[in-house]
Formats: structure tokens, sequence, C-alpha cells
């Protein structure tokens, strides 16, 4: 069987041609940020750079060709932290050390709790604002954020558990306010406009990779972490409105085209896969780290796949029939009609940025869209 389609085009997300949501940040918007931290520039001042930046990367993203556009997190310097900095009872510290990637290690930055966990009034209502007044024709502003399973583990790390258990003795207690502090935050931004939320989560990534499941055990529960991990992104997505589609976007860590964790979706297929509920998953499927298609079958027919087929790690383009193999490949576990294509992971999971230029990041997508257009058409 060749890989040809009678499925089309998508009008809703996910798209055939998708990304997962960060771009490479801009010199300027670079410099900025540098002099802004050290007290050479206002916050009005900054904002000016981040909202020109911001325009521009949004039109860049119309011209190649995205259904779905995000301010590529440019006004953050982490996927994950900053969101997690902007809720009620959380603040910004320095952490023992930071994330242990492949050959390398982040910045020492961590979330901890001070109080009871909210999240009304949080800044990314406004940030989502901006996206959407500049969202014009036919495309739709996606918010990203970190999944509540990510916040959970990000709580229970060796340096912040104490904190962690003083306020919240009880998991369930933990979970049950982590859980509403999102949907407050999913409220505010569906009223905002938001229709396209996307939960970004390394958590599972570590869930298939043996020598870090250490890493992932919450608490003294008797549920696993995968257990804890789903109760608390299900609770979160209980009783949303009907027209906002939640996606999850999967990750085995991308930090400077560096890697966190391997192993393939096989350990926890039954648990994300067949369970969570949300409507697609993004998953990372540019190497042999990931494993192989299999645990597809796990997944239920009225949920999509975006396969992250294309490294955001290099500027190295993907050979068209080899992508378009594994493609087939995959559609012997999930149907052609419920298959998209992304990088498999952003550009710039933190302010930092992965190894390649501006141009080969659009370049990257460009392909992208090209392959999903003779595939889909």
């Amino acid at each position: 069987m060749s890989v040809q389609s009678k499925a089309g085009k998508r009008t809703v997300t996910p798209y055939r041609f998708d990304n997962v949501g960060s771009f490479l940040r801009p010199e300027k918007l670079k410099q900025a940020r540098e002099a802004f931290a050290k007290g050479n520039l206002s916050e009005s001042e900054l904002k000016k750079v981040e909202d020109e930046c911001i325009v521009d990367v949004i039109e860049k993203q119309k011209q190649v060709g995205l259904q779905a556009v995000t301010d590529g997190e440019f006004r953050r310097s982490w996927w994950h932290l900053d969101f997690m900095w902007g809720l009620n009872g959380v603040e910004k510290e320095t952490a023992e050390q930071g994330y242990v990637f492949h050959d390398e290690e982040t910045r020492p930055e961590t979330a901890r709790l001070t109080g009871k966990i909210s999240g009304e009034n949080h800044p990314f209502i406004d940030h989502f604002k901006f996206v959407q007044e500049h969202a014009t024709g036919d495309v739709e502003a996606r918010q990203t954020i970190p999944a509540p399973a990510q916040f959970l583990a990000e709580l229970q790390r060796p340096e912040n558990k104490e904190a962690t258990d003083t306020i919240y003795p009880s998991v369930d207690e933990l979970v049950a306010d982590i859980a509403q502090a999102y949907q407050t935050f999913i409220s505010e931004i569906y009223d905002a406009g938001c229709r396209s939320l996307q939960l970004d989560d390394c958590t599972w990534g570590m869930c298939c990779d043996t020598h870090a499941a250490a890493a992932v055990q919450v608490g003294a529960n008797e549920e696993s972490a995968a257990e804890l991990f789903l109760r608390v992104n299900n609770r979160t997505l209980e009783n949303l409105p009907q027209d906002l589609v939640v996606t999850t976007h999967v990750c085995r860590g991308n930090y400077h085209s560096t890697w966190a964790s391997s192993g393939g979706y096989d350990p926890i297929a039954d648990i994300l896969f067949a369970k969570e509920n949300v409507s697609a998953f993004y998953l990372e499927y540019d190497t042999d780290r990931a494993g192989d298609f299999s645990p597809l079958q796990h997944v239920p027919e009225d949920k999509l796949v975006v396969l992250g087929l294309f490294s955001s790690k290099t500027g190295e383009l993907e050979d068209k029939q080899e992508i378009k193999s594994r493609i087939e490949e995959a559609s012997k576990y999930v149907d052609l009609n419920r298959l998209c294509i992304s990088p498999q992971c952003g550009f710039a999971s933190t302010e930092e940025g992965n190894i390649l230029t501006e141009e080969q990041q659009w370049n990257k997508l460009q392909l992208i869209k090209e392959l999903a257009d003779e595939i889909w058409g």
C-alpha cells in the first residue's frame, strides 16, 4: 500500500500539518531579555520588543501554512515553569541542580509552593488575547501550557517536596487543588476566545524510561506515578466546554538539541492512550528512542495522533520517502484519517533554543507542509 489519502484536510485542531508550539527566539528578543535582566531595560520596553517579535512570528507561521498559531512562547523563559510561576501560591526558586539532559544540565530553576494553589488572573490570559488579536484570516490562536501532571511532578522534586507536603499533607487534596486551579485558568482563557488548548507533558516520557522511573515516583501513594498523572490530568479535563479542543504533547525532553529520557510507549500505552480524555496525542517519533508504532493500537477510534516524525533538534531535512514509509507503518495501527504530522517538539522549549538557524526552522516546517499536502491534499 502506498500512502495515498482519501481523508483530506482537517478544519479543526489538530491539523494535518501542525506544530508543537515554540520557536527560536530572534536575536533582538534575546538581547532585550538580557538587558531587562540586567536592569537596563524597563518592563514596558521589553513588552514592546516581545509584541513586535510575536507579531512577526505569527505572520511567518501564516506564510508557512500553519492553521493554528502561537506566540512562539516568546514571553517565556521555559515551556513549563513560567506558567507555574503565574499560578497563585507558587514562587520562582533556585534549585539545587538543573534538569539533567543527555550531556547537558539546564539552569537550576524550579517552582515551589508558598500556599494553597489557585488559578485566577493568570498572566497567560493577556498573552493569549494578544495572539488572538493578530490571528486574523483563516488561522486560529492556540495556547500551550504544561500539563497538570507536569506541575504535580515539579512540586514533588526532592527540593520542593517538603514545602509541598507541608501545605498539602494529602495527595488527594493536592490533586484536587491543581485540577481546580487549571480549570479556573481554562475557564478564563476560554472566555477570552481560546478553542485550541495543548497540554505539554514530559512525565509520560519519563515513565517510559526504566532508568528515569525512580525520578517520577510521587509520594507514598498506592497509585503508580502513571496512574496519578492520569488522575490529575483527567480531573482537570472534566466538564469542559464541548467546543474547546484539548490535545496533549508527549515529549522525552528538548533542551539545546539534547534529550532527557528514552523508551517506547509500551509501558504507558494502556493508561495514557486508552484513558486520557484528550482529543489528540502529539507524539515524539523522530528517533528510535521512541520505539515502534505498535503501542498506537491502544489509541481509541475517536482520538487522533499527530506523528512527530521530524526533528526540531537539527536543521537537517528529513527524506520524504522515508517519512511516507513511516506514516504507512503507523497507519497499520491508526487509520490514516486519524493521523497528522509535525515536528517531535518545539524548536525552543527554553529560551536557549535548539541548535539550528531560524531559516532551517522555517525550511523544516515548509517540508512538513509539502508532505502533508502530498498525502492529504
